[in-house]
């Protein structure tokens, strides 16, 4: 009786593979993880801000690893807002990531399991989503999830410190750090508005609107995250119109 002992050695050289691509992920994200954490800081003293304690903070950025849909998030349960409202702010602010699902779909192996493809779409940050689909050839699951092992941690932990820390600090110093937060957001936009007129001409018309409908008879009355999905869509799907992008012209962006 013959035994087929082949697919031993091959199991096992897969097996190695995978780990040698998730330790790559691991020290890939470590640079990544960093920025995370002082980034999550001052988000997290938003959420202290918003009624949050140190433990809500933390599972938010463990299941949100979104800056933007977090802090817009936060944004409306401080005003009060109701569960729909912040479920639409929050996607809306995240819908970008199914354009990276959607590219890093296209990575993958065929065949890959749907537990696998799951998983790569839980990892999808801005940075990860960077150094995953900068991988030659098919994207192997096991280095985005290396990366996220650390890098979602840090994001978790420094939400949850900064939490803490809004908690003990004086109010002067909390607000001083709150403005680190903005500082990020600036950091993401300006460098766009400095190479595309047009987004620099989007970003003011979306300060100076956010600020005259804070002030509207009809829009005034509404609530700041109303408010902030109505503009979104409106400026966005304004934009979409008048100005398309070509897919060649999408893809290099």
């Amino acid at each position: 009786m013959s035994t087929n002992t082949g697919s031993v050695p091959s199991y096992s050289l897969r097996r190695a593979e995978n780990r040698n691509i998730f330790v790559k992920g691991m020290r890939d994200g470590i640079p990544i993880g960093l920025g995370y954490f002082a980034v999550s800081f001052s988000l997290g003293i938003a959420a202290g801000n918003a009624g949050l304690n140190p433990f809500q903070s933390f599972l938010v950025s463990l299941l949100c690893t979104a800056s933007a849909g977090e802090y817009a998030g936060f944004t409306v349960i401080a005003a009060g807002s109701a569960y729909l409202e912040i479920a639409l702010i929050t996607f809306i602010a995240n819908a970008r990531y199914l354009l990276m699902s959607c590219a890093l779909s296209q990575r993958v192996k065929p065949g890959t399991s749907l537990i696998h493809r799951f998983g790569l779409a839980y990892t999808i940050t801005d940075e990860v989503f960077a150094i995953s689909i900068a991988r030659p050839d098919y994207l192997n699951p096991n280095y985005s999830y290396g990366a996220m092992l650390v890098a979602t941690p840090c994001w978790s932990i420094g939400t949850a410190l900064g939490c803490l820390a809004g908690n003990l600090m004086p109010a002067r110093l909390v607000s001083a750090f709150s403005v680190a937060l903005f500082g990020m957001f600036l950091a993401v936009i300006i460098p766009p508005a400095k190479k595309d007129k047009l987004i620099a001409g989007l970003i003011v018309i979306c300060f100076l609107a956010s600020a005259a409908a804070a002030y509207l008879p009809l829009t005034s009355s509404l609530s700041g995250g109303t408010r902030t999905i109505f503009l979104t869509l409106l400026i966005a799907g304004g934009a979409a119109l008048l100005f398309p992008r070509d897919s060649e012209t999408s893809g290099q962006a």
